[in-house]
């Protein structure tokens, strides 16, 4: 089978590098899935979840946005923030939530509200990767039974 070549960087490392099956990106106007061969493009990526098949398994890598390049020979990633599923500490992206949910709460002088949405966003999405590592389940494996 055909696979393509996947680099995840942010500018402090490289996340992931490896020949994968398909890759899943949340672009800006909806989930975009790649395939080797794919037309190349550019677009900006949202926060969400990248997931990422190789050989039947799945890896999820939660992303803060960025820009997704399609190349004849590879998918760049070029996040401003992405973390693997396994790196997620659960505890502190609860934390991170509460805070961000709190600062929106108050509406104190000084806070920014679109600030303070970004911040939960980011949490709530480290947190839907983290706990789906957890039960071993991805939206894109097809279900047979």
């Amino acid at each position: 089978m055909d696979t393509i070549r996947l680099e995840v960087v942010t500018a402090e490392r490289v996340v992931f590098s490896d020949d994968v099956d398909v890759v899943v990106a949340p672009g800006i106007e909806g989930q975009l899935g790649i395939l080797p061969h794919h037309a190349p493009l550019m677009t900006m990526l949202q926060p969400g979840e990248l997931v990422v098949r190789k050989g039947g398994e799945e890896q999820d890598i939660a992303v803060s946005g960025g820009f997704l390049e399609v190349r004849p020979d590879r998918v760049i990633v070029l996040a401003d923030a992405a973390e693997r599923a396994e790196e997620i500490d659960e505890a502190r992206a609860e934390a991170a939530m509460r805070r961000a949910q709190e600062k929106l709460k108050e509406r104190a002088p000084g806070i920014q509200t679109a600030e303070a949405e970004a911040e939960l966003r980011r949490a709530l999405i480290r947190l839907q990767v983290a706990k789906r590592r957890k039960k071993g389940k991805s939206p894109y494996t097809q279900q047979t039974g």
